[in-house]
Formats: C-alpha cells, structure tokens, sequence
C-alpha cells in the first residue's frame, strides 16, 4: 500500500456520484460539494420475474 497515494486522494475535492434521492444531492451542493447525477433504474422496472426474463435474453 503506497501511503503517498492515499495521502493525494484524501487531498483531492470531493465528489459524489449521486443514484438515488435528490434531496441527498441537493444537501451535498448546498455544502459546495460536487454532485455528479447518475439517471439511474432498476432493470425492468423493479419487476423481479420480469429482470430474470430479460437476463436470460441477454439484455
């Protein structure tokens, strides 16, 4: 483990990839941190019967 390099990330700014609710992202800039949306669904909807059908389809 190369302590140096650990040392960079921690010095680096933040950013946050956020995948979920928008009140989560929008706390985060409202503290200056940068916030990067990710528009983000389950497959098929959340359908669980339905996402086994598309992954045995290979999509």
């Amino acid at each position: 483990m190369d302590v140096h390099k650990i040392s960079e990330l921690f010095n680096q700014d933040l950013v946050v990839i956020n995948i979920g609710l928008e009140s989560f992202a929008d706390n985060l800039k409202k503290e200056g941190v940068r916030v990067l949306k990710l528009n983000w669904k389950p497959p098929a909807g959340g359908d669980k019967k339905l996402a086994s059908l598309l992954k045995r389809l290979g999509r």
